[in-house]
């Protein structure tokens, strides 16, 4: 058995995949599927803002891909949003400041609905949760996981949205959080009667670190895969 470390990449389907959006545009993407299973469940990544360098190679969401499809049967959709560059490409169009990225939102959902991905679930990470928020209200969408929500370009009237459509929601907010705290956000989503707010002793907006990678990790599995929570810690080698 070898210890999972930031480094480590598992074995996964990885398919490099193209979104259309319905106002012409090709959004680049990879969709990461167990290795030997079907899934059990879809995580939708939304990316961190793409003028801060955001795309969908930011980290957490890149170990997302790289873990979970082998550790919890999970299938990991990333894609950049218009205008973002990664390794893989940059997505047609330009950025749209969280509105045109609607149809983004959109087109990813639109791929799992046509490739019979089950059960979606919206991975959002700081700009990434503002799009889930705003637009990820999909009939598809089971619920939405919310990495360092800074609720600028979100507002009351998406939460209240939320609320009154009742599917889970879940905030993770780091201590040291560098736009909204634990105690703020709980006061926030107030507004949201079934949300979850978890806070992250000494984590950091950018959840730098192998240990607030693994808690985040396990807070996802927790709610979208809990027959696999909690995740090992080692992989045994010799299933590669």
């Amino acid at each position: 058995m070898a210890e999972i470390r930031a480094a480590s990449v598992l074995p996964a389907r990885r398919e490099e995949i193209t979104l259309h959006t319905s106002d012409g545009l090709e959004l680049v993407g990879e969709l990461a599927l167990p290795p030997e299973r079907p899934p059990v469940a879809t995580l939708v990544c939304l990316h961190p803002l793409p003028t801060a360098e955001g795309m969908m190679d930011s980290h957490v969401l890149r170990k997302a891909s790289f873990r979970l499809p082998a550790l919890a049967g999970l299938a990991v959709l990333r894609f950049n949003t218009r205008g973002t560059t990664s390794a893989r490409g940059t997505s047609q169009g330009e950025f749209g400041d969280g509105e045109t990225e609607r149809f983004d939102v959109a087109a990813a959902l639109e791929y799992t609905e046509y490739h019979d991905l089950p059960r979606p679930w919206l991975l959002g990470w700081s700009f990434g949760t503002e799009l889930a928020l705003k637009w990820g209200r999909d009939p598809l969408v089971e619920g939405a996981i919310l990495l360092s929500p800074p609720l600028k370009r979100a507002g009351d009237a998406d939460l209240d949205a939320w609320g009154a459509d009742g599917r889970p929601l879940v905030a993770l907010v780091p201590e040291f959080d560098d736009y909204l705290r634990p105690a703020e956000a709980r006061e926030r989503f107030k507004r949201v009667p079934q949300a979850e707010v978890v806070a992250v002793d000494n984590a950091k907006h950018l959840w730098v670190g192998e240990p607030y990678v693994r808690t985040v990790l396990n807070e996802i599995v927790r709610r979208v895969a809990p027959a696999a929570y909690p995740l090992p810690t080692e992989w045994d080698e010799t299933d590669r």
